[in-house]
Parts: C-alpha cells; sequence; structure tokens
C-alpha cells in the first residue's frame, strides 16, 4: 500500500502493521510522548490530534490516518522551542504530579481551545467535568489540572538560599509537559525481543505437563519458559530492606498455581503478536486442587493448604493453616475494661480490593551493556551463560532498584556489579511498585537468550496478573465511660493476603499499630491474622494497612460519640495522645519512634472551625436531600521500622553547578523537587543550578526505595548532610586557594565572596582538578531511617444524599495535615489532594470484584470505576505549624497518610445525615438507597 501522514510536520510513509491503532504506529516512529494506558479508549494518555482533532490513538486505526496531519504532545510547541501556551499553563501551575497523564490533558485543552470561538466551539472549556470525561488522572485530585487551564499560576522562583519552604516547580516539568520525559519503555533497544505470558485459568491446579512445541512452531518465536527453566529456589516479590521480613513462598515460574491469572510460561518472540499466538497455543495439562477464597474459612480445619509444603525456612506462621502472618497481645486485662465501662459497643466493618492503577502498567526492559572500566571483568561464577565483558541492564517501573537488583543477583547467583536496574521517570506507584512482578521472569529469558527482552502489562493484566490493596475485615469492640473516656479496646483484624504473602505480615502488623497507638485506654488487645487464599495477590498500597483499620475504629468512635449525646470531636480530644505521651499497643512498643512534633491539636482546630460556617462558595445542598457532616482522625508512622536506608552525593560540577546523586526513584512523589531545595538552600544557590541524578543503581552506594514516605525524611536527609558537608569542605578550600581566613569566605549562588574578592565556583573547581584536590568538592550523606516520627491528618466532610437514588453529594471538603515544615506547600497539597482523591474512589465505587473462583471480573477500566474530573471535589488543604525534631530542616513526610482519615470521615458524615452506619465499603450509590429504601430501620451496612 502506498501510505502517508504528517506527524508534527514531518513526514511518515511507513506503512501501518495490519490491524495496528494509530497509537503503537507512533511510538515505533519514536513519537514517546503519546502513552498507553488503558488498550481500550479509557483514559486519554494517548491523546493526539488528528487534523486538529483530539483521538484516543490506542482505539484510532493507524491507517485511517492517511493523508492526515497528526499532532502529538511533541509537536504542540513551536518551531524555535517557545511553548504552547497550554502547555506553559501546566507548568505554571504544576497540573501534574507523575506526568503520564499529562499529554492527555494538554491535548485535550489544546483541541478544545483551538475551537473556541468557533462553529465547533459546544462550550467544554465552560464545563470541564464534561470536557475531560475521557481523561483520567490517578494523581493529582484534579484540582491542579482545573487551575492549569484555567491558568493559575503557582511556581516561584526564589532567590539564592530560599528555596526550602518556596513552591518550586518539578525539575522534570518542562520535559513533561512537552512530552520529552522517558518513562519506562520510552527507549528504542536494537534487537529487543518480546515477552507474552501464559496465565492460569484455574485457582487452584497442578501442572502435570507444558507442551511447547506448537508455540515454538510460531514464526519468530525464539523460546517457551516454564518452572523447568526457572531457578529452583523461593522468595518473595515484595522488596523490603530486609528480606525477612517477607515470606519466601514464590518461584518465577511454579509448577503449582494458585489463583486465576498466575503466570505459567513465557513466550519470547519477535514481536508481541507472535508472543501472543504463541501463548495460545502453548498446552497445559493441570491437575485441579480444592481452592478456597474466604480467610475466615481458609483458617478453618479442612481447609486446602496453599503453601503447606512450605518448610520453616520460608518463615510462613501456620502453613497448615492458611496463616501467613499473625499477631496476638494485650495491655492490662480488656474483659476488665469491658465490666468498667458504662457502654459497650462492636461492630465488624470490611473494606475491599482496590487496584493502584497507576497508569503506566508494571514492566521492564533487560538488555546487555558493555561492563564498566572498573568492572572486574571476570562475571563471577553461576548464572546462565557464560560472561563476555557485558552486564545485564534492567529498566523498570519500579519504586525499588537497589532492592531489585539485589534480590535478581540473589536469584540467578549473579555478582552485583554485573547486573544494573534503572528507573526512568516512573508513572505512579502507590506501593504497587514496590514489587518485583516483571524483572524475575524478564531476567530469566535475558540471561537464557542473550538478547534484550521486554515484558509489558496491559491493562487487564494489571488487573489479574498485579496486586491490590488488602481487603480486610475488621471486628472493633470498645468499652467507654459516660463522658466518652475509653476503658477498652479490642481488635480481630483478618486480612486476605491472596495467594502469595508478599506484604501480607507487614501490612497486618502495621494495621493494628499506630491505630490503636493512638488513642489511650489502660485495656488492649489484638488478635490479628494475615491469611492465604486463591485470590490474586494483594500488595503495599498507600496507608500500608493502617486505612483500613482506621476506617473502623474511627467509624466506631463516631457511633460512641452519638449514642452517648456527645461531640465526636469532643470524645477524640479526650482519649487522644498528647505530646511527650507514649505510644502504646500490644504488638509493643517501637522505640525509635517519637512525636518528635505535634500538630494534632491544630488539625482539630481547623475542623471545628469548618465545622462552625460555611464560606459563600459552598454550594447549597439540593432541595429535599439529607444532609449531615462528620471527621476522622490518622497517625502515621513517618517511615518503616527496621531501617531504611538512603546514601547521597552532592557534587561541584566545572561548570560551577551542582549535580545531586540519590537512588530515590521520582512517580509524582515529587522527591526530586524537594532534595533539590534542600540542596539549593544548603549551598546558597538557586534552583537552576541543581540537577539530579537519581534511580539508578550506578548513583551511589544504596537506596532502599521510594516507599513507606521516606523520600523526604529519609533520601531527602542524606541530601541535606551531603549539601551541607559539601558547603563546608567548599568553604576550607576557598580559603586555602585565597589565602583568605575561612571565616570570610563565603558562598553565595555563583562564587564565594573572600573579603571582598570574588572566585567563581568554576575557578574554585578548575583549581581543585589541578592541585588534584577534586574529592573535596563532593561530599557524601547516609541515613539509617532511625529514629522516626509520627504524622497526624484529619479530615472533615459535608455531604448531601438523595433519599430517592442514593446519590452523595459533596458539599464540602476540608483536610489539616501535620506535615512538619512543609518544603514545598504546592506540591504538599497536591500529594494532599491526591491522596484524598485516591481514597473517595476507594470509598465510593472502587473495587476488584472477584467470583466464587477468586477471578477478577473487574479487569478494565470501564469496568473499574475510577474517580473521574466531575467525581473529586476541590479540598480545602490546611498545614498545622510545627518543625519536627528529626525530619530534615523540620519537615515530616506526607504521602502516605492524607488516605487514611476519608473514608470514616465520609461515612460518618453519611451517618450524620442518613442515620445508618454503612460498615463496609464501597458506599456505592445502590447500597445507599437500599439502606434508606428498607421498611425497617437499617442495620450497619
Amino acid at each position: 500500500m502506498t501510505f502517508h501522514l504528517q506527524v508534527n510536520g514531518r513526514p511518515s510513509s511507513t506503512d501501518p502493521r495490519p490491524g495496528q491503532c494509530l497509537r503503537t504506529y507512533l511510538r515505533e516512529q519514536g513519537w514517546f510522548g503519546v502513552k498507553k494506558g488503558c488498550d481500550a479508549g479509557d483514559c486519554g494518555a494517548c491523546t493526539v490530534h488528528v487534523d486538529g482533532e483530539p483521538v484516543h490513538s490506542c482505539v484510532y486505526p493507524a491507517v485511517r490516518a492517511a493523508d492526515r496531519e497528526v499532532t502529538t504532545v511533541e509537536g504542540l510547541a513551536a518551531a524555535d522551542g517557545e511553548l504552547h501556551p497550554v502547555q506553559r499553563r501546566f507548568l505554571d501551575a504544576q497540573g501534574f504530579q507523575c506526568g503520564f497523564c499529562t499529554a492527555g490533558f494538554l491535548m485535550t485543552t489544546a483541541a478544545l481551545e483551538a475551537e473556541r470561538g468557533s462553529a465547533h466551539d459546544d462550550g467544554k472549556l465552560d464545563d470541564l467535568p464534561r470536557a475531560f470525561k475521557g481523561n483520567l488522572c490517578r494523581c493529582t485530585g484534579y484540582r491542579a489540572i482545573d487551575d492549569a487551564v484555567r491558568g493559575v499560576a503557582h511556581t516561584e522562583r526564589p532567590g539564592a538560599g530560599e528555596a526550602v519552604g518556596r513552591n518550586l516547580g518539578a525539575p522534570a516539568g518542562p520535559q513533561v509537559v512537552t512530552g520529552s520525559a522517558r518513562y519506562t519503555f520510552d527507549v528504542d533497544v536494537p534487537g529487543l525481543l518480546h515477552m507474552k505470558l501464559v496465565r492460569s485459568p484455574h485457582p487452584h491446579a497442578r501442572v502435570l505437563a507444558v507442551d511447547k512445541s506448537a508455540a515454538l512452531g510460531v514464526p519468530g518465536v525464539h523460546a517457551v519458559l516454564t518452572h523447568e527453566d526457572a531457578p529452583d529456589r523461593l522468595y518473595s516479590s515484595a522488596r523490603h530492606e530486609h528480606p525477612t521480613e517477607d515470606p519466601d513462598d514464590t518461584r518465577v515460574l511454579d509448577d503449582t498455581v494458585r489463583y486465576v491469572g498466575q503466570r505459567v510460561a513465557a513466550v519470547v518472540a519477535d514481536s508481541e503478536q507472535a508472543a501472543e499466538e504463541g501463548c495460545r497455543r502453548v498446552e497445559v495439562t493441570y491437575e485441579l486442587l480444592p481452592h478456597v477464597v474466604d480467610p475466615e474459612a481458609a483458617m478453618r480445619p479442612g481447609a486446602p493448604a496453599l503453601h503447606g509444603d512450605k518448610g520453616a525456612d520460608s518463615r510462613i506462621a501456620r502453613a497448615a493453616d492458611n496463616v501467613v502472618g499473625e499477631v496476638h497481645g494485650e495491655i492490662g486485662d480488656v474483659e476488665r475494661g469491658f465490666a468498667e465501662a458504662d457502654i459497650v459497643i462492636e461492630e465488624t466493618f470490611r473494606t475491599q480490593r482496590v487496584q493502584h492503577a497507576s497508569l503506566e502498567t508494571h514492566g521492564c526492559v533487560a538488555y546487555f551493556e558493555p561492563k564498566s572500566e572498573d568492572g572486574d571483568g571476570d562475571g563471577g561464577e553461576g548464572g546462565d551463560g557464560a560472561r563476555t565483558g557485558e552486564r545485564l541492564t534492567v529498566r523498570s517501573s519500579t519504586q525499588t532498584p537497589f532492592l531489585t537488583r539485589r534480590a535478581l543477583c540473589a536469584l540467578y547467583d549473579v555478582p552485583e556489579d554485573e547486573v544494573r536496574v534503572v528507573a526512568g521517570r516512573v508513572g505512579g506507584g502507590f506501593g504497587g511498585k514496590q514489587e518485583m512482578l516483571t524483572e524475575d521472569v524478564v531476567t530469566l529469558a535475558a540471561l537464557r537468550l542473550r538478547r534484550p527482552v521486554k515484558l509489558e502489562y496491559t491493562r487487564a493484566e494489571q488487573f489479574h496478573g498485579a496486586t491490590t490493596r488488602h481487603p480486610f475485615k475488621v471486628t472493633i469492640k470498645l468499652g467507654a465511660r459516660a463522658d466518652g473516656t475509653l476503658t477498652a479496646l479490642h481488635y480481630r483484624v483478618v486480612a486476605n493476603t491472596g495467594a502469595y504473602g508478599n506484604h501480607g505480615p507487614a501490612v497486618m502488623f502495621h494495621s493494628v499499630g499506630e491505630s490503636m497507638a493512638m488513642y489511650r485506654a489502660p485495656h488492649k488487645k489484638v488478635d490479628a491474622y494475615s491469611v492465604y487464599t486463591n485470590c490474586v495477590p494483594a500488595g503495599a498500597f498507600r496507608g500500608y494497612g493502617l486505612g483500613q483499620v482506621t476506617f473502623a475504629v474511627e467509624s466506631l468512635l463516631d457511633e460512641l460519640a452519638r449514642r452517648l449525646d456527645l461531640d465526636p470531636l469532643t470524645v477524640r480530644e479526650r482519649n487522644v495522645i498528647g505530646p511527650g505521651e507514649p505510644m502504646l499497643s500490644p504488638i509493643g512498643e517501637e522505640e525509635d519512634l517519637h512525636i518528635a512534633s505535634y500538630g494534632l491539636d491544630q488539625c482539630l482546630a481547623v475542623v471545628r472551625e469548618a465545622m462552625a460556617a460555611d464560606p459563600d462558595t459552598a454550594p447549597a445542598p439540593p432541595e429535599g436531600w439529607l444532609v449531615g457532616q462528620g471527621a476522622a482522625l490518622a497517625m502515621i508512622a513517618t517511615g518503616p521500622p527496621g531501617g531504611h536506608f538512603a546514601d547521597a552525593r552532592v557534587s561541584l560540577r566545572p561548570d560551577g553547578t551542582y549535580q545531586v546523586a540519590v537512588g530515590t526513584a521520582e512517580f509524582g512523589n515529587g522527591t526530586t523537587t524537594v532534595h533539590q531545595q534542600l540542596t539549593a538552600g544548603a549551598l546558597r544557590t538557586t534552583e537552576d543550578r541543581v540537577t539530579t541524578r537519581q534511580s539508578d543503581t550506578d548513583v551511589v552506594r544504596h537506596d532502599t526505595g521510594a516507599f513507606g514516605s521516606t523520600g523526604t525524611v529519609v533520601a531527602g536527609k542524606a541530601v541535606l548532610l551531603a549539601a551541607t558537608a559539601l558547603a563546608e569542605r567548599l568553604r576550607t578550600f576557598a580559603a586555602r586557594h585565597t589565602g583568605v581566613a575561612r571565616h570570610l569566605c563565603h558562598l553565595g549562588a555563583e562564587a564565594f565572596d573572600c573579603a571582598g574578592r570574588t572566585v567563581p565556583l568554576k575557578e574554585l573547581h578548575e583549581a581543585a582538578r589541578e592541585s588534584g584536590a577534586g574529592a573535596e568538592l563532593s561530599a557524601e550523606g547516609h541515613w539509617g531511617g532511625s529514629p522516626r516520627s509520627v504524622a497526624f491528618n484529619a479530615h472533615w466532610f459535608k455531604v448531601a444524599v438523595d433519599p430517592g437514588t442514593g446519590e452523595i453529594r459533596v458539599l464540602r471538603s476540608v483536610h489539616a495535615a501535620d506535615a512538619g515544615r512543609v518544603m514545598n506547600p504546592m506540591q504538599c497539597r497536591g500529594q494532599v489532594e491526591g491522596g484524598v482523591a485516591q481514597a473517595l474512589g476507594a470509598t465510593l465505587f472502587e473495587e476488584v470484584r472477584v467470583d466464587d473462583r477468586g477471578e477478577v471480573t473487574t479487569a478494565a477500566f470501564r469496568r473499574y470505576r475510577l474517580p473521574q474530573y466531575a467525581d473529586v471535589p476541590r479540598t480545602e488543604v490546611h498545614f498545622a505549624r510545627t518543625r519536627d525534631a528529626i525530619g530534615p530542616l523540620g519537615a515530616k513526610s506526607m504521602s502516605e497518610s492524607p488516605f487514611n482519615p476519608v473514608a470514616p470521615a465520609l461515612t460518618n458524615a453519611l451517618r450524620d445525615a442518613t442515620g445508618v452506619r454503612y460498615t463496609r465499603l464501597p458506599v456505592t450509590r445502590d447500597r445507599v438507597w437500599l439502606a434508606l429504601s428498607s421498611p425497617t430501620p437499617a442495620p450497619p451496612c
């Protein structure tokens, strides 16, 4: 065929493959600004213009673009590099976090603006919920996108040494808005092979035989890998600094499958199409085994033991009973506490599976590069294939590059200097990428074939083959006196960890920690279980179990106040711990955890002020709707226990600027911006004179990873220590270079002032190089994540409920956060808003549903309801004024914690409006309607 089109003004005549969509066609031409997010036209990340019209290129056949003009985000800017006005506004407003969806929003906005005033203008720009109904964002909460469209600027350009506490834009912002930021798969690797996975159709079965012959007969198929090709050793897909935190119950490819969707075989071929066809032709013979999907049933005698063949070295608590982990403990005597109470309340709460739904799916690319000059070249022992002076590079969408390298080297007996793991810009994480879900099997194929190999999950595979938030069943019994003072608390927690125990024990343990330690009671007891079932595995998710139990305890405290006819905030104030008090729970006091700053009282004051009066801008409830309000609190440790390590290096470069080298990955968490601010502040310079290398195991010695809210309080502290040390070294060298007393040498943005003599930093670097003292112009910092502080959050909602339909409308949303000294208010506000939006989705409609075989039935965005632009209200965000004694310059973490109080605050507001206590998430409108339509008083729902 004769095929021609223009892409961003450049001609292209490469014929598309039969059935190829425009998205893959454009990406194969190198236009990586076009993103893959959903495969089905649901998310808008792939939006491009075809003759000026915005289209979802993943469902637009490439052949339809023949003889047309296609514009991608790379083509929006002018030929001279001047940003398109929409790109400039998104940059000035910081209308993005991870940025994976940003090109889609930019292209949609630019097309609508081009139509404004024309015959095609249908007013969508005045109705943004309608304009963006085809675009999803998982990070921002949409307010920042709204501001970007409307031209509300937030970024600042502070003077030298004034970066901390200011609204600096993300260093990668210009690359994000122009489409030049490089995410995991935005690379062109010559000779690349593609992997697809054969997945189990059964919830529990033994693999008896795998016939590869038909698959190997497919043209282009190079290999079919099964359990016979994989290492016969167990590990965990969870990534923690200390691997013993997680059970070793997983194999790369196993001869027993334990959930529908578990990988059985891997087909590697020249193209995705050939690999998919190879998967269809692999014939697997199974012996079906009994399965169990309910965790309570899984613990009963006679239930099928999913990992009964594992020994004690797997660190499973009770494999025969499907209990991967458990904790039991008591302070005082809870039965005595209940006997002393004037009122005793007991209720059971249930939370559901939630998908992380990061728009960039899991995946990685593994390829070989020549060893660096300082490599030993001998290759070590073991591994698959001889070493030839090359080493393996794994480019992955991961939050934990260093821990993933460590796990791969242990799995395949490869020395660490022969494996490099690097993360590009990561398109969302939320804990889901604190796992090794693709790197292990891709590395197996790359080592076996000595060829580059790529595996990129489809959106359906994200649901079937990645992890979810842990479903919880939480029974809480509390006793209290008539004034609301607690006398006893008893938690019984059952967490469904699914078929594998990655993160299971740790999530269960964390869930009952801060949630119980936050409130005083002389008698406390905990019984908690993490249980195997034949369901898709659960894993790390924002809040790490704390949100599930916080929903229960904050709901029951609210119910206690209502039954005692007391103000719910007063009941909390009467029982919450104060500054300097020990944080006690039956699981044991964590010795390195402290209340190093206390802003909960300020958070409560914000909520009381919100309750007192509505601003004039607050929407009025529709006539006949029920109106209520509710609040909830939460406390979270500013890092995981047991140590979380970060090393950083800050160096003076030949041009007089600085470079930060730190291992933390950037996925919209904003750590890169904070690290830049800390460095600029310590070195008395401006942020544009600081660059960053990150998330690459070649950069520094080690970094545990970007999880557990540690980007600021651990990696940030390491960066600050390095930058501060470098400032002192530079002063010493400047004094030596000039012969001026050290105390008379003052560091500025680009030079030293040494008793009136200006010494440019470039001059210092040159002098150090010539004198052989170059090492003096860099410094390293290390932080081990201990001691740790705690952060507090409070949320308040005012809602209206339509009794005729069950529709819930949020009239006001107010969040108070104790983040210590806020490094970047604009960015921290975005973290809060994104956490609130994600939590609202989990509260109101998100649910990964499984059938009675444990199979996921909601494996697409159109069947899994993500919050859209129209669903998320603007949240008023307030920060407490505190300064932490542990965090860098007084900062605390604020990426996970905003999620935790949202669900109970909303259901408490629903209780106030409707009189019904909702004990099960999500609170969908049909459940609300059924409860309100019941002819008899509705029980808890």
